[in-house]
C-alpha cells in the first residue's frame, strides 16, 4: 500500500517560526527548539532551529524547509531571520537580506520597493511574535542564502521581483503537489501584465513552446506566463481578471489533453484518449484504417505521425479553444498555437 505523501511547511511558516525564536531571544527567554507556531486555520506545529545567534540588540535564527514530498524549489533552502529592537511605538517594519527579492512593478500585493515578504507571511510573523511579548517594536530581516541562484528557477524577474525569492504561504503549510507557488507565479503573472497595461498575454506548457510563442507574437517576457501544466489555474483566473487577448501554447500531447476537456494537463491527472483523436481524424474524413490506426496509438506522438496527411493538429487546436473558451466564459479572444519540437507551428486556432 502506498504511502500517504507527507505536507510541508511554507517559507512563511519558517520565518514565523525563525522570527519567534529570535524575539523570544532577545526578550531574555532564550531560543526554544524546536519552536512551537500557530498558523492560520488553527494548524500548529513545532519546528526545529538549524542555528541562534545573539548580539547587541539583535537575535537571529534559522529553520531549514522542509516541504514534505512537494517538488518545491525552496525545499532544503535555510530561511535566516534577523530580529533587532526598534524604537518603542515604532511597530513591526520588514526587511529583505540576502536571497530575498524586492519589488520593482506594479501588479502584486506589495507596492514597490518593499521585501518580496507576502502579507499572509507577514501576519504569521507577527502574530507568532506577538505571542511571545507585545507590543512588537521590532525590524525583521528576512533572508534566504543562496536564494538568488533559487529565484533564477521561478518566475520572480519576469514578475519583477528581484535580488531573489518570495516568501510565501497563505495557510502555512505546502500541500504535496498543489504546486502552489507556481500557481501562485501564473496569478502573480497577470496581474502584473495588467498592471503594465498589456492586451496579450500568452501560456505556454514549457519553454520551447514559450520561446516559440514568444517569436509568433512578438511578445515581452511580462506577456508570457510560464503556465506548465496549470491550464485550468490560468484560466480561472483571467475569467476572474480578464485581459483583452489569450494565446495558449503547447505541444501536440499537451493540448491534446487541453482539446479533451481537460484543465490539468499533468500526467498524474490526465491521459491522451486516442480515442478522442481518432474521432477527430474521422471528422476529418480520413479512411477508416487510418482512423484505426490512431484509435490504437500508444502515445500523443505516434497518433499525429499515423495521421499524416490530415490536418489532425489543426482539428485539436480548435477543440483545445473550445475548452479555454468555455472555462473562460467569455469576454477574451483566445487563440492556441501547437508547436513541433523544433519551434514549428503545426496546429492553429483562432
Amino acid at each position: 500500500m502506498d504511502k500517504p505523501l507527507r505536507k510541508g511547511w511554507t517559507t512563511g511558516a519558517c520565518a514565523a517560526a525563525a522570527s519567534r525564536a529570535a524575539w523570544s531571544a532577545l526578550n531574555g527567554l532564550g531560543f526554544p527548539n524546536p519552536v512551537s507556531i500557530g498558523l492560520p486555520r488553527g494548524v500548529s506545529t513545532a519546528l526545529a532551529l538549524s542555528r541562534s545567534e545573539t548580539g547587541e540588540g539583535w537575535a537571529r535564527a534559522g529553520v531549514i524547509k522542509d516541504a514534505g514530498d512537494d517538488p518545491d524549489v525552496t525545499h532544503g533552502a535555510e530561511i535566516l531571520v534577523t530580529v533587532e529592537r526598534a524604537a518603542p511605538g515604532a511597530g513591526l517594519s520588514f526587511r529583505a537580506g540576502e536571497g530575498v527579492g524586492t519589488v520593482t512593478m506594479p501588479g502584486l500585493t506589495l507596492p514597490i520597493g518593499e521585501p518580496a515578504i507576502n502579507p499572509g507571511p507577514r501576519a504569521q510573523i507577527a502574530a507568532n511574535m506577538e505571542s511571545v511579548a507585545a507590543p512588537v517594536d521590532a525590524r525583521v530581516t528576512v533572508a534566504i542564502p543562496g536564494g538568488a541562484e533559487l529565484a533564477a528557477r521561478t518566475m520572480n524577474a519576469r514578475l519583477g521581483i528581484v535580488g531573489g525569492l518570495s516568501i510565501l504561504g497563505t495557510t502555512g503549510v505546502v500541500m504535496p503537489y498543489s504546486c502552489a507557488a507556481w500557481i501562485h507565479s501564473i496569478h502573480r503573472g497577470v496581474d502584473v501584465a495588467r498592471a503594465l497595461g498589456l492586451v496579450h498575454i500568452a501560456g505556454a506548457t514549457g519553454r520551447g513552446s514559450e520561446e516559440a510563442v514568444r517569436k509568433l507574437h512578438a511578445l515581452g517576457d511580462q506577456a508570457l506566463i510560464d503556465m506548465g501544466d496549470f491550464a485550468g489555474a490560468l484560466l480561472k483566473y483571467l475569467r476572474r481578471h480578464p485581459v483583452e487577448r489569450l494565446t495558449i501554447a503547447g505541444g501536440f500531447g499537451k493540448l491534446a489533453k487541453l482539446a479533451q476537456g481537460e484543465l490539468d494537463l499533468h500526467s498524474r491527472a490526465s491521459a491522451v484518449d486516442a480515442a478522442f483523436l481518432a474521432r477527430l481524424l474521422a471528422g476529418l474524413g480520413a479512411p477508416a484504417a487510418q482512423v484505426e490506426r490512431v484509435a490504437t496509438a500508444n502515445s500523443a506522438a505516434q497518433a499525429l505521425d499515423a495521421a499524416k496527411g490530415f490536418p489532425l493538429a489543426e482539428a485539436v487546436a480548435r477543440a483545445a479553444r473550445e475548452t479555454a473558451l468555455a472555462a473562460l466564459a467569455g469576454g477574451i479572444a483566445v487563440d492556441i498555437a501547437i508547436f513541433d519540437r523544433a519551434g514549428k507551428p503545426i496546429g492553429r486556432a483562432g
